[in-house]
């Protein structure tokens, strides 16, 4: 199952450029798309869509801050339909446009790849005994304070 998770990860990275679709994931992962989707979802901790647009606009960012590429083009090559749609997700995500990356170096965002591994632990057997106690008393103060959501508590303060 790990490796058919794997296998649906090198999918999406061989295809940033073009269409991802779903059902071959949940294919290459041997599991229904319903349930690709929910194990992703709860491996990753985000939906397979929101890591396959992270992905694609990291790329598109390394992209545009290193070649001749117009924003246009990249935006139409990582599946954007308009430069003004692509501006938006890009900014949303990079926190600057696409245009000042191409005017000047800019600190950007990255979604690295996701590569699943499995860490089984407590192979190793452990020793233990239970052993009978006598009843235990705890002695103490107590008082009744009001709930306070802001600031110090006075009641607390005048306990102590």
């Amino acid at each position: 199952m790990i490796d058919g998770l794997n296998r649906a990860l090198e999918y999406i990275e061989s295809n940033l450029r073009g269409e991802i679709d779903t059902a071959e994931m949940a294919r290459l992962a041997t599991t229904s798309e319903y349930h690709f989707r929910r194990m992703f979802s709860a491996l990753a901790g985000i939906p397979v869509s929101e890591y396959i647009r992270r992905r694609r606009l990291t790329v598109a960012g390394a992209e545009l801050s290193v070649s001749r590429s117009g924003v246009l083009e990249t935006a139409v090559k990582y599946g954007y339909s308009s430069a003004e749609a692509f501006t938006r997700a890009f900014t949303a995500f990079h926190g600057v446009s696409p245009g000042a990356v191409k005017r000047a170096p800019a600190v950007l965002k990255s979604q690295p790849k996701l590569v699943i591994h499995v860490t089984l632990e407590g192979a190793t057997p452990m020793d233990y005994m239970l052993v009978e106690k006598p009843a235990l008393t705890v002695v103490g103060f107590k008082a009744r304070v009001p709930l306070v959501h802001e600031g110090p508590n006075s009641a607390i303060e005048d306990f102590t």
